[in-house]
């Protein structure tokens, strides 16, 4: 424990990362008047101070909206899979910036998560459903009804849009019909239905069926669907106006045009910096790590945010010697995903749709659901074939596909990994292929963590290890929805239906870690450590029903910096 008497502080507030809550806080709190340092452990793209974000330290920190360059952003994002998306040396990683370093290590499974301003908001699908209701009330501190004004200000802020139908969401509606299910058209979701996805990227572009549009050097407002929403967008005419909302180009730079808050990137905590009060422990401050010249720096302030993640918010937690809670790390959700993917023949499609195939390549990822409340939910899924092709056909706990003995009983055809002429078979039929991506509404249990190892350390402390076991009641959701996928393709008119069944240890929704009204109370502010607030997905009591958590964080994100306010700057003023 640290103690320091007569303190100058550095700031009022530190947030620690920068990704859908920490940038949510950093920029409710500088519009406010806070004086704000944001401490981000990834690089940052499209900045003019980091021209070189990849193999040059750069500046220090950017605090200037005019730093910000749509030109470095088109350059650094460069839609090509491996370039972006490898998990060991992609822009997207969770790793430094100097890619000529190894990913930065965990243990226990496969976690697809970003490092940078923006974080994994950089490329996720930017679908923004509300939770359902029944998940919260009577379940959480706070009801559902109490977080809806939250929700309305980071859908106007961002903002959110009814997503667009291209041919993939059509055939996917036209399936969710025939097989009996009703069509929706609420964000508070009761009963089981389909509807169109609500997604943070700005409305179509009016000009992209002009025949004179230039669609590679487009530099108008607007969503362009062309399908590289996962791989980094980077379409607009500056930074703000990109159209895939991701915080690097919504909440930072409104954060900035504030002239209250601080950006330093590069810039890894490895430890919050508490001292003893008359109310208790309380924090004053951190040690970060510069992730270029391995440099440690403390800075202080009145109230410190966490909002590095559900897996790197309770390493901080443990690596920092807090206070022992039994739920620190521990409750672990993650939505066990699966994909089900159906083969059309030509002739159904031209039927259906009237065209030929639905190229799963073009549109927006993902911008057609269908919520189960109790069970769980699935999106379309429209990748480009790298990941489109791994996610569907090489992603499996059920082993080769040719080796298992197929079920009679079951609603798909194939199961386990495709591989060899079956795959090639299976993808050359790509352009005529829905698949469909599926969400566990998983239950919270205390063995599901994310712990540190005891002996093995990087330059930022214990590893974290990562343990998860789905429940037989997990199961039962998984197959049912799995089931409930497939027959929707089947209903469409799918000539064959492939379920994946993925390993549980793949994990992207990562929730429930530091769960609020266990580790941080109604406020998220920390139980045993005052001034010490989470942001992040971690403090989600549950996950939320099944649908994505992005927007549910976000909305919390915004509610806990009016508590921040009111609670330790608002007699200030």
């Amino acid at each position: 424990m640290v103690v320091i008497m007569n303190r100058i502080y550095d700031t009022d507030v530190i947030v620690i990362g920068a990704g859908a809550g920490g940038a949510i806080v950093a920029k409710e709190l500088a519009e406010k008047g806070a004086k704000v340092i944001v401490l981000e452990a990834g690089p940052w793209y499209g900045n003019a101070k980091w021209p070189n974000p990849n193999s040059e330290h750069g500046a220090v920190s950017s605090s200037d909206y005019e730093d910000l360059s749509i030109d470095l952003l088109k350059k650094s994002f460069t839609d090509l899979e491996e370039d972006m998306n490898d998990q060991v040396t992609g822009k997207f990683r969770w790793g430094p910036a100097n890619r000529n370093l190894p990913p930065w290590t965990r243990k226990g499974g496969v976690v697809w998560q970003n490092a940078g301003v923006g974080g994994t908001t950089l490329h996720y699908f930017a679908n923004s459903p509300h939770a359902i209701p029944q998940s919260m009330d009577g379940i959480w501190p706070i009801s559902y009804e109490e977080l809806v004004p939250y929700y309305e200000r980071v859908e106007a802020q961002l903002p959110v849009h009814l997503a667009p139908v291209s041919p993939k969401e059509e055939l996917f509606y036209y399936g969710a019909k025939k097989a009996g299910w009703q069509y929706l058209n609420n964000p508070d979701v009761s009963v089981p239905g389909y509807r169109q996805g609500i997604n943070a990227i700005l409305e179509v572009n009016p000009r992209i069926n002009d025949p004179d549009f230039d669609l590679q050097n487009n530099n108008t407002v607007g969503c362009t669907l062309r399908g590289h929403c996962v791989n980094g967008c980077h379409i607009g005419p500056t930074v703000e106006a990109v159209a895939k909302r991701s915080t690097l180009v919504s909440y930072i730079p409104r954060a900035l045009a504030t002239g209250n808050a601080e950006i330093r990137p590069n810039a890894f905590v490895i430890k919050v910096l508490t001292e003893e009060a008359e109310e208790g422990i309380h924090a004053i401050g951190v040690v970060y790590k510069d992730t270029w010249t391995g440099e440690s720096f403390e800075l202080y302030a009145k109230v410190i945010v966490m909002a590095g993640g559900g897996i790197e918010t309770p390493r901080l937690w443990l690596n920092s010697g807090l206070p022992e809670n039994p739920w620190v790390g521990k409750g672990l959700t993650n939505h066990w995903f699966d994909t089900v993917a159906g083969i059309f023949e030509e002739k159904v499609l031209m039927d259906i749709l009237g065209v030929s195939d639905i190229k799963p390549y073009t549109g927006q990822n993902s911008a057609a659901r269908l919520d189960i409340p109790g069970i769980g939910t699935m999106i379309t899924m429209g990748m480009s074939p790298g990941i489109y092709a791994s996610l569907n056909y090489v992603t499996s706990a059920k082993g080769y596909a040719s080796l298992n003995t197929p079920d009679p009983q079951a609603a798909w055809d194939v199961e386990g990994i495709v591989s060899g002429e079956q795959l090639k078979d299976f993808m050359r039929e790509y352009k005529r292929t829905l698949s469909i991506l599926l969400f566990v509404d998983d239950e919270v249990n205390q063995r599901n963590e994310v712990g540190i190892d005891p002996n093995l350390r990087d330059e930022y402390g214990y590893i974290p290890v990562i343990r998860y076991q789905p429940s037989e009641s997990d199961t039962v959701k998984r197959d049912q929805l799995a089931t409930y996928a497939a027959e929707l393709l089947r209903a469409a008119g799918a000539r064959t239906i492939i379920r994946a069944n993925w390993n549980p240890e793949l994990f992207i929704h990562i929730m429930s870690t530091m769960r609020m009204g266990y580790v941080v109370d109604v406020n998220c502010e920390a139980y045993q450590v005052k001034r010490l607030y989470i942001a992040d997905n971690s403090v989600l009591t549950n996950g939320i029903g099944g649908p994505n958590p992005t927007l549910t964080t976000q909305a919390l994100a915004a509610r806990t910096a009016d508590k921040i306010w009111d609670q330790y700057f608002q007699a200030e003023t």
